[in-house]
């Protein structure tokens, strides 16, 4: 797992209003797509090729 500098771990709190911060490839562990579940809805989330993010259900 890589972090930009400056970053907090994943997980952890950056702000006062509780907000959370993860770098995206993170997330999308294989360079090009993950899967992420809210409430039983599965969603993609996709880096294209010019480094835009992109969340389908």
């Amino acid at each position: 797992m890589t972090l930009m500098p400056n970053l907090p771990k994943p997980g952890q709190l950056t702000r006062t209003d509780e907000t959370v911060t993860y770098d995206a490839r993170d997330l999308v562990v294989n360079g090009t797509k993950a899967e992420i579940v809210l409430d039983g809805q599965t969603y993609t989330l996709r880096i294209t090729r010019a480094g835009k993010l992109i969340l389908t259900k």
